[in-house]
């Protein structure tokens, strides 16, 4: 027999955390393993050359690397996921961590395996650019060095 509330842990996951903004769009798969929801918040136009927007990830989703031509502001409103430049070993994120990531640096974010996270972006200076996609995670990557 399945226990009902075992088949369906995302309900109960959402449920725990504090949506401030709408789910949004569920992003491509081309860009993310798992589902990840995003919504635009301000959006890109001469004056200010900034986009800022929310990220639903769920339990396990995460982006693919990927960089941007004048960084990315990650701030976490809730929940709890995973942060990794190119060549450093993977953070731990967690409500309230602000998260700078360099200008054209690789890097992927996420929801841990068992917790989703919202996390909001700010993209400034996009004059220069928005971003550049590059290959998915691998699940080695994403749960990281047991060391």
């Amino acid at each position: 027999m399945i226990n009902c509330s075992a088949q369906n842990p995302l309900k109960a996951d959402q449920n725990k955390l504090n949506f401030i903004f709408p789910k949004g769009k569920l992003g491509p798969v081309e860009n993310f393993t798992g589902k990840a929801w995003s919504i635009g918040l301000v959006e890109n136009d001469s004056i200010y050359n900034t986009v800022i927007g929310n990220v639903f990830f769920e339990p396990g989703a995460r982006s693919n690397w990927h960089r941007h031509p004048s960084g990315q502001i990650l701030i976490i409103t809730d929940g709890k996921g995973y942060h990794q430049i190119k060549g450093q070993p993977r953070q731990i994120l967690k409500k309230g961590d602000v998260v700078k990531c360099p200008p054209n640096v690789e890097h992927w974010h996420g929801a841990s395996p068992d917790t989703g996270m919202l996390q909001q972006y700010i993209l400034p200076k996009t004059e220069k650019g928005i971003v550049t996609w590059l290959n998915k995670v691998t699940d080695e990557e994403y749960i990281g060095s047991k060391k």
